[in-house]
């Protein structure tokens, strides 16, 4: 009998070992598993983050090259603003010198005609496409306070549109959108091409009251009430001669 049992224990005791042994081996597995599923999954990740660390190279790049033609833009702008100043500037003067020719001229033909005036001129009216685009820049100042690009289009029309009756409108906002920034010395200049080269013009009581402005602004006191009685005497019933007036009485 004992001979029987011995290896039945045996048998049973391999069953045992075996059973023992396939947890192990399957929990092996699945372990093998997980790291071969977390290695995968980590491989992913890091070409997931080597891809964004591209794009945010390649992004980065991409705002440098703008920050560049921005910047290259702004100094164009600048260098316009300068050319385009200067030559405001060089206008003002020889509209001044002009202008001092032509009252003489004047004052000496008024003595030759028993003090007749010369009548005032005829500007020449705008155009719809003129208009359109005067009423374009009026829009950037007044309402849209976009002064950079409102000066540009100014200098643009006064280019483009010479002479005309909106074309000393247009010198005249460039006076006022200087003034606004402020830009002292360049209001002066634009006023002052108003309200000697188109004195006759409607914008020209406005012009030289404006002109007070900025001189008194400038510091130069003085001048600023000669110019503000300018107002009163040459254009006496207009709304620039009842601001000239306040101005004299608080000086």
């Amino acid at each position: 009998m004992a001979t029987v049992l011995l290896p039945l224990g045996l048998g049973l005791a391999g069953v045992s070992l075996a059973q023992s042994s396939a947890p192990a081996f399957q929990n092996n597995a699945s372990e093998a598993q997980r790291k071969s599923g977390n290695n995968q999954a980590t491989a992913e990740l890091f070409y997931m983050i080597q891809q964004l660390q591209s794009d945010v190279r390649r992004l980065q790049g991409q705002v440098e090259e703008q920050k560049h033609q921005i910047s290259r833009l702004q100094q164009q702008s600048r260098d316009r603003y300068v050319d385009l100043d200067q030559r405001i500037l060089d206008l003002s003067k020889a509209v001044e010198r002009k202008a001092e020719n032509t009252r003489e001229s004047s004052r000496a033909a008024e003595s030759g005609q028993g003090g007749q005036l010369t009548p005032a001129r005829v500007y020449r009216s705008p155009g719809a496409d003129e208009q359109k685009t005067y009423n374009e820049i009026i829009d950037l100042i007044r309402n849209k306070k976009d002064f950079d690009t409102a000066i540009s289009r100014l200098y643009e029309f006064i280019d483009e549109y010479p002479e005309g009756d909106l074309t000393v409108n247009a010198y005249y906002w460039l006076g006022e959108v200087y003034l606004a920034e402020p830009r002292l010395e360049q209001a002066k200049q634009a006023f002052t091409i108003v309200s000697t080269r188109f004195s006759d013009h409607r914008k020209a009581p406005d012009a030289v009251y404006k002109l007070g402005v900025t001189l008194d602004r400038m510091g130069e006191k003085d001048e600023a009430k000669r110019r503000m009685q300018s107002v009163v005497d040459n254009y006496p019933n207009t709304g620039a001669a009842d601001l000239a007036r306040k101005y004299l009485e608080k000086a």
